[in-house]
Order: C-alpha cells, then structure tokens, then sequence
C-alpha cells in the first residue's frame, strides 16, 4: 500500500500512470505523454484545470506564462482546492515536492486521495480511482463482551509494576570533602 511514509523512498510508475489516466478522464482531453510525469504537473496549470473541472469555478485565475513565482501560484492554488473538495491536509503535498521534484511520490498520493474522496462525493460522477473509501465500521459486541471489558485496565491509567526510578542517578552526585 501507499502510504505517506513510504512515500519519499520511491516512485510507483504504475501509480503515476493510474493519476495521469484519472486526470485524463475527468478533464476529457489527452496530456502529452510523451513529457515526464513530474514535468507535466509541474506548472500546476493541469491541476488547477482538474479542480476547476471537479469544482467548477473554484480558481478564478491560472497563470499560463510568467516566472516561476506566478507559476508556483497554482500549484497553492490546487493545494487550496484539494482541501476544499475534502482531501485531508496529511495528503495534500507541499508545493517544493512539485515544483522542485524534491518528493514527487506524495504529488501522487495527492492525487490518489483526490480520487478516494471524490468517491464519497455525491456530485461527482466521473471514475473512480483507486479503492473505495469506507463509509461505515459498524461493530457489533455481545453483552457479555462489554462487561468484561470494564475489566480490562487501559495501559493510558499508567501502571505501578515494572520499570521504576531506584537506582536512578541523575547528574553529578554531590560530594562532601572533610
């Protein structure tokens, strides 16, 4: 599975191809395949087009030319749109890891999460990507269950057993010359 920490050790083409292939979908227009996956991303304008297709209207402004400040606008600008469509604030990715490739896998994990999210989302009709989100975890405990776990102590309380402070020197022990 592909999870944050593991992100930055290395890229999944496979994964990548799958982001591409949403992106695709939803925006409805070929990418230029033929570029790498970061340089592709890397203006953020794909991005921000993908955001304003999932909410519409939701960046006013994407800079098409300029230097790379007015570039690295909309690469915030996804990030903003990211956590307004619901992806949690852990997986949106920094705007160094695009624009200076310094951790790429979690531009992906982004997207990942964008399409996890989107599947919860009752105004989106496109693909899906990757696995679906649980909407539920419903447990069910018998009685008897529930009594014995008023049992049970929670290691939160704290013990009195084990480790403890005798025989503990802390710092330089005082010393008294006659």
């Amino acid at each position: 599975m592909f999870t944050a920490l593991n992100a930055k050790k290395s890229r999944d083409p496979e994964l990548e191809s799958q982001a591409l292939d949403w992106i695709e979908a939803n925006l409805g227009e070929p990418l230029d395949r033929k570029k790498p996956y970061d340089d592709l991303l890397k203006d953020g304008i794909i991005l921000c087009k993908l955001m304003n297709k999932l909410i519409p209207g939701c960046i006013k402004k994407i800079d098409t030319k300029g230097g790379g400040f007015a570039l690295m606008q909309n690469i915030e600008r996804f990030q903003t749109a990211a956590k307004q469509w619901g992806v949690p604030a852990n997986e949106v990715f920094q705007t160094v890891d695009l624009w200076e490739k310094k951790n790429i896998p979690q531009v992906t994990l982004c997207i990942h999460a964008m399409g996890r999210v989107a599947q919860l989302r009752p105004d989106y009709k496109g693909p899906s990507l990757g696995p679906k989100m649980a909407e539920k975890n419903e447990r069910q405990f018998t009685e008897e269950q529930l009594l014995e776990a008023k049992n049970t102590v929670s290691l939160q309380y704290g013990s009195n057993k084990g480790a403890n402070q005798s025989g503990l020197n802390m710092g330089k022990p005082r010393s008294i010359l006659d």
